[in-house]
């Protein structure tokens, strides 16, 4: 009997190890265990981390005197109590408009380790893409001018950028934008799918470890690898049409590419594809199997891929809702009739 044990122990570290060794090869890579390796990733040389960067940054995401109608902050969209998302089909903005390309809001959880941002990838970081939504008629409508007249009518929040930056920093809008990308640096979040894949055989149990062996066999990594699951620009309906493809005018770069979505927290940001069409995870990766790979998965096969999915639910950051500072007789007004 103990020599059967052992022998089963043995069996399932070698197979353990042998997955790992399929997943690498496969391009999927692991969050590192080491917070300083993390760091390194993590951080823009242009744009150093630091607590009180941070700090700041988390305010300003936070803060819906950013936007014209002075209701909407990058929380609205990129709830961070929500998976990093807003659970709507297309993201609803300024006035209550619903985008105009029928696009819904990607989890701003791991953005950090895309190689380029918004869905048709056209900005290259976070802090090029936090500038976007803040102008953005749609989202939150709000000038340049605008947002840095509420920043620098606020002595607390001058006080908090020039300790941030130093006694010379100008406010400007593009400072606002950089520090808000800081914060969403940090957001990043690890799960035991990153244990395995760092040497830890029992962070996934048998039946995590198969999925993960039938998502690699399936070939569902060519697209979803890396350490985001995601991020990249692929092209999309390779072998089949999306079957919703006609709800909203979106249809990719010039190139017709898609930036792939994270699957990391994937069990928390439905509905699925860039129109959030698709309302559940089964239903989702069979219309994935049959559009990008040219197989009609197996109702066994799906949830198998299921099951792993849900290992990618992450350990998130502690966020604490931060207490903001009041505006000024200075600060900009806003005109909730005509704005």
């Amino acid at each position: 009997m103990k020599a059967f044990m052992i022998s089963a122990i043995i069996t399932s570290t070698v197979m353990g190890a042998s997955l790992i060794n399929d997943a690498k090869t496969a391009g999927l890579k692991p969050i590192p265990a080491n917070p300083k390796s993390v760091e390194k990733l993590t951080s823009n040389p242009n744009n150093k981390t630091t607590s009180a960067k941070v700090e700041l940054g988390k305010m300003l995401y936070f803060d819906p005197r950013l936007s014209k109608s002075g209701l909407i902050s990058c929380n609205s969209c990129h709830n961070l109590a929500l998976g990093g998302t807003d659970g709507m089909s297309a993201a609803i903005g300024h006035k209550w408009t619903s985008n105009p390309h029928g696009l819904s809001s990607p989890t701003v959880y791991n953005a950090v380790f895309y190689s380029q941002q918004f869905w048709d990838g056209r900005s290259p970081h976070l802090e090029d893409q936090a500038q976007g939504p803040i102008q953005a008629g749609p989202e939150m409508a709000a000038p340049k001018e605008f947002v840095t007249g509420v920043v620098n009518s606020i002595p607390e929040y001058v006080a908090m950028f020039q300790k941030a930056y130093g006694k010379n920093v100008t406010v400007s809008f593009e400072k606002v934008a950089d520090t808000i990308a800081v914060f969403e640096r940090t957001l990043v979040t690890p799960s035991r799918y990153d244990d395995f894949l760092n040497g830890n055989l029992k962070a996934l149990n048998k039946a995590e470890q198969k999925g993960l062996k039938t998502f690699i066999d399936k070939g569902c990594a060519t697209c979803h690898n890396d350490i985001a699951l995601g991020g990249t620009m692929q092209a999309f309906g390779v072998v089949a049409p999306y079957k919703y493809m006609n709800v909203g005018d979106f249809k990719g770069d010039k190139n017709g590419m898609v930036r792939v979505p994270t699957l990391r927290n994937i069990t928390q940001t439905a509905p699925y594809f860039h129109n959030g069409q698709i309302a559940t995870l089964p239903e989702a990766i069979k219309e994935m199997g049959r559009i990008q790979l040219g197989v009609d998965l197996s109702e066994e096969e799906i949830g198998s891929i299921h099951t792993f999915l849900k290992s990618l639910e992450g350990r998130k950051p502690q966020v604490v809702y931060p207490m903001l500072p009041a505006s000024t007789v200075t600060t900009p007004k806003v005109d909730v009739v005509n704005n």
